[in-house]
């Protein structure tokens, strides 16, 4: 089967998505890792713009992309993100859909 159709190692679990975003997060921010929690609201506590959330997606989609073909973040999702916690469960469902469709096919 062609390669862009299957990840190349398992699906993501939640622990290691968390740490992903957080990361991604401080870096994109320029902030302390510790500063990252789950509770952190985005734009209030992190000084998060939209730019930044497009950036966070974008980061997340580009190291995941070769474990998850087909995961991909709306930007319209972008708007709901008021925390560190809801930006983790978007991309969730959005890896539970990529592989849905990975396992369909």
């Amino acid at each position: 089967m062609p390669a862009e159709t299957h990840s190349h190692r398992g699906p993501v679990d939640r622990a290691e998505l968390e740490r992903i975003v957080h990361e991604q997060l401080a870096e994109i921010l320029e902030v302390d890792l510790e500063a990252v929690t789950n509770d952190a609201r985005l734009r209030d506590d992190l000084d998060a713009d939209d730019y930044a959330l497009l950036e966070l997606a974008e980061a997340v989609e580009g190291e995941l992309g070769d474990r998850m073909v087909g995961l991909a973040i709306d930007d319209e999702d972008l708007a709901d993100w008021h925390t560190v916690r809801d930006a983790v469960e978007c991309i969730a469902a959005g890896l539970e859909q990529a592989n849905d469709a990975e396992v369909r096919s």
